[in-house]
């Protein structure tokens, strides 16, 4: 549609050798002089946009239409755990703000005293959907660093009125530090943590020796630690680390509770043909503050090269966090 700007500019544009103002060729021994468009023709600029001109906004993309009542969605042909609702059902699942100081206050959040499960880089929220679904009796919070993938998992489980699930933008090292007071988790469930195959970002790596001793502060006794991925040099570190300050156990096959995979990157690599390795833990309550402070010192850090050796490189790099950023 033509604007202002569209009017304006052709008005300023220099006219023609046909203009209807020519007054046609000058008379013998008479100068031929420009026409005033003829001059305004070469003193003309290009045209350009005002200094302060504002960029042009592309076009808003057309909202999504809701669901209907009843339906279950589903992501790469695996359906998403719990049905769509009427919206006078639906409930309010974000933490907006986390608090400047102090802990959370997991009984007040959610209103009664329940066993908690944390999912950390939680994606588009298909564990703690399930986990939630399945599990009335626990509360679930979920935290990913990715804001988009946080909203796409707050909008499913208002959907599905799952009232014993909470989400927040945040990382996990910060949320085991600042808002989990000490013994306070039953479960932490971590599916497909970014290796990082860059060099140069080895340093972002979430599962340390550090991370490992936060993870021991938040569990209760027996509380227990899921970790899956699908790159080998992560298993390899994983279990090295892990095995030296929590009681480790293999899971050879899929989760019983979740055959199809617990998360959207576990679906996609099982679609390329990727192995899938998985494992829990028991947290060692002989261990003490200072004993796990001692294993952190000597457990190596995660320097390991990334980069598969299986030609699957191209193909996992295609995720979150990758060359395009997928929800998990």
């Amino acid at each position: 549609m033509p604007t202002a700007d569209d009017a304006n500019s052709r008005s300023r544009e220099p006219h023609s050798d046909s203009d209807s103002r020519f007054k046609g060729p000058a008379k013998p021994g008479q100068a031929s002089k420009p026409s005033k468009s003829s001059k305004s023709s070469k003193s003309s600029k290009p045209n350009r946009p005002p200094q302060n001109a504002k960029p042009s906004r592309p076009p808003k993309a057309p909202a999504a239409v809701p669901s209907a009542p009843g339906t279950i969605e589903d992501e790469m042909g695996v359906p998403i755990p719990g049905v769509i609702l009427a919206p006078e059902a639906w409930v309010a699942t974000a933490i907006k703000r986390l608090p400047e100081q102090g802990t959370l206050d997991f009984p007040q959040i959610f209103g009664r005293a329940a066993p908690i499960a944390i999912d950390i880089g939680c994606g588009n929220g298909r564990f703690v959907l399930s986990s939630a679904v399945r599990r009335p009796d626990w509360d679930h919070v979920a935290i990913d660093i990715l804001p988009l993938v946080i909203r796409y998992a707050t909008r499913r489980a208002n959907q599905r009125g799952l009232s014993n699930t909470r989400f927040a933008a945040c990382d996990g090292s910060r949320f085991l530090s600042q808002f989990c007071s000490p013994a306070s988790i039953d479960e932490i469930h971590i599916y497909h943590p970014q290796p990082y195959a860059d060099s140069e970002r080895q340093h972002r790596r979430m599962l340390t020796p550090e991370f490992m001793a936060l993870v021991h502060r938040a569990l209760r006794p027996h509380g227990k630690l899921f970790l899956q991925t699908d790159n080998p040099a992560y298993w390899e570190y994983f279990k090295q680390l892990v095995a030296a300050t929590m009681q480790w156990h293999d899971q050879a096959e899929p989760w019983p509770e979740d055959p199809h995979g617990r998360s959207r990157r576990e679906i996609m690599a099982t679609e390329q043909g990727l192995t899938i390795y998985r494992g829990w833990a028991e947290r060692r309550d002989d261990l003490d503050e200072e004993a796990m402070q001692s294993l952190v010192e000597n457990l190596p850090q995660p320097t390991f090269i990334a980069a598969r050796s299986d030609g699957n490189e191209k193909r996992s790099r295609n995720w979150r966090g990758g060359r395009r950023r997928n929800k998990r």
